[in-house]
Order: structure tokens, then sequence, then C-alpha cells
């Protein structure tokens, strides 16, 4: 919460006016680590399928199941606030851009999984089901990154980059990777508490959830976005 306060404050109060876009770019704040938060998490959880079908790890296929909800509200609101920055930048709220669209395909791919394993009863099937989606759609994720590079597009290419200075204000980098911590802190915490619930769900009958909950039925925390 205190990073999200610090990281909204410096984007949206200290940072300065672009001198192109205006006020409208303050955006980027939540679009932009929304939209690295979407893609991180979708390969963290492509890891741990590929972990839980090689070593047949039923933790691992929990990790996975946790984090796509989480993965999934960040590719919306990623593509949400880049559809109010390109109203006035681009004149249109979306456009078939190769960003773009492989970025709503990420979503897909999102909700595909979480909705593969709610249509299948049994959880060993609904986790190698889930595992082998998440690996194949692993390749999105690349395609969104390069995107830029290999078509010619009306998204921007990256202002910020491991290789090359930040083509932006100290003060709007800054407020930007307040805001990253802000999203991964936000991640930490849900997904562990989503994984505890999925654990406790899944071990219901198990001696050690009897003890620890105090009766035979667990009854669960909700769950977060």
């Amino acid at each position: 919460m205190i990073a999200t306060l610090l990281g909204l404050y410096l984007g949206f109060a200290v940072a300065p006016t672009d001198y192109q876009q205006g006020e409208a770019y303050r955006i980027i704040f939540i679009h932009v680590p929304a939209a690295w938060m979407a893609m991180f998490i979708y390969l963290v959880m492509a890891g741990w399928s590929a972990a839980s079908l090689i070593w047949n790890t039923r933790l691992s296929a929990m990790m996975a199941q946790a984090l796509a909800p989480t993965g999934a509200m960040f590719a919306f609101v990623a593509l949400w606030t880049g559809a109010f920055w390109g109203r006035p930048t681009w004149g249109a709220y979306w456009v078939w851009d190769a960003r773009l669209t492989s970025t709503l395909i990420l979503l897909f791919l999102y909700l595909g999984v979480i909705a593969l394993r709610g249509s299948i009863d049994d959880a060993r099937r609904a986790d190698r089901a889930c595992a082998l989606l998440a690996l194949v759609g692993a390749i999105n994720v690349p395609i969104i990154y390069f995107s830029v590079r290999w078509w010619n597009t009306l998204h921007q290419g990256a202002s910020v980059s491991l290789t090359t200075s930040p083509k932006m204000a100290q003060t709007m980098l800054l407020g930007m990777l307040v805001m990253s911590f802000a999203a991964w802190f936000y991640t930490f915490a849900v997904v562990l508490h989503r994984v505890r619930s999925i654990i406790l769900e899944r071990e219901a009958h198990t001696d050690w959830v009897r003890d620890t909950t105090g009766h035979g039925s667990t009854r669960l925390d909700r769950q977060p976005a």
C-alpha cells in the first residue's frame, strides 16, 4: 500500500508533464507495470507448470494455479489502461496493433487456463492439462516483447532497457519503478494467500488439515484477485 501511494504520488504529482503527450502520458505509471507483471507472471506460471510435469509435484501445479488469476488481472489492467492512453495518442481506444493483439491473446490464455481447470473435476488431470496449455502459450510472451521490433506498429518502443540509458526523466523512471515494486509486493501477497487456500482445499481430507483447522471440513478464506 505504501509503495503504491508513493508511486502514484511520484507519477501524478512530482513527475513533469511530457512535452509531446501532455498529461495523458501519466497512465504509464499504471499501464507499464501492469504489462510487465502480466508477462512476467505468465513466465513464472509456465515455469511452475513445467516443474509439475517433469517432477510431478503437486505444489508446483498449485503455484501455477494460484498465479493465473493475478496474471489475468494485470493483463486486463494493461489492456484497459492502454485503451485510455491510446485514445488521446492514436485517436482510438483500440487498434489491431501487434503488441495490443498479442497482449489480448495473453489475457485469453490466462482465462483459458482458469476455465480449463474449472472444467475438469479430477485435480491431477486438470494440473496436467493446464500445464500443457501454459507451456504452449508461453511462446506468446516473447512475441509481445519483440513485437515492436519485428513489425511496424503504432506502439512505441521500450523506454526502459537494461542495455540502453532510460529515455525519460529520472522522476518519471523512479515513479514507474516504485509502482512496479508495488505490483510485485501485491502479487507475492495475494498469490501466497491463494496457494494457501488451494492447499487447504485439496488436502481437506488429510489429518494435518483437520488438526490445523480444528474440524473435518475446511472453510476457505475468500481468495483475492
